[in-house]
């Protein structure tokens, strides 16, 4: 597939442009600061793109590619409000250039806590995680509104706290719902999770839990 990846200098997107381009993918990496993209390869088009909400100059990014994965976020609340902008802009260019398939990336707060959810998440864990990190959680809410208003085939995944472990190819996903007791994944894990995700047809329109 002809895969772009926005976000691709943070730590889950440097880890889906290895994987995709392992798996034989070709793609298109979105910086702001291509000094910070360190993977080489011959399928890989570096795109810089200091402003994410510029769907004009966003256009040539994405047009012919097959899909998007975004994985832009804020990692503290001081600087929230990204995810959301940038995503305004990565849609807008989708329609101008007729592509469909969109998966980015979100947390598994902004959801409901899941159904069976143990005692010490569900009144502890939760409500903690969301107080520390509620401005980044409000702002991937508003991206979440933002893709399920857009006339992509979208999926949102929602991991937990994320760790730079190694991959395992091992972790639950749930769709429609957060992961039941999966309070981390790793890094390398949510990458493998979007990059299966992609050609998975039951999960288009779709908000989609990943954990260990």
């Amino acid at each position: 597939m002809r895969l772009t990846v926005f976000g691709a200098t943070g730590g889950t997107g440097r880890l889906l442009v290895r994987q995709a381009l392992e798996a034989g993918h070709q793609v298109t990496a979105v910086v702001r600061d291509p000094a910070r993209l360190t993977v080489t390869h011959p399928e890989l088009a570096v795109v810089t793109a200091p402003d994410l909400t510029d769907e004009r100059a966003l256009r040539p990014a994405v047009a012919g590619r097959d899909a998007v994965l975004s994985a832009v976020g804020a990692p503290t609340n001081k600087r929230a409000g990204i995810a959301s902008a940038a995503t305004r802009g990565i849609v807008r260019a989708m329609a101008a250039g007729d592509v469909r398939r969109l998966v980015a990336i979100s947390a598994a707060p902004v959801g409901e806590v899941p159904q069976g959810e143990a005692l010490l998440g569900r009144a502890v864990m939760w409500p903690l995680v969301r107080a520390a990190f509620r401005k980044v959680y409000a702002d991937l809410a508003v991206m979440e509104r933002v893709i399920a208003a857009s006339d992509t085939d979208w999926t949102v995944v929602r991991p937990p706290r994320l760790l730079d472990r190694p991959l395992t190819g091992t972790y639950r996903t749930a769709l429609g719902t957060g992961v039941r007791d999966g309070h981390s994944l790793s890094r390398a894990d949510l990458a493998h999770a979007m990059l299966a995700l992609l050609d998975d047809p039951r999960a288009v329109r779709q908000y989609v839990g990943v954990a260990y």
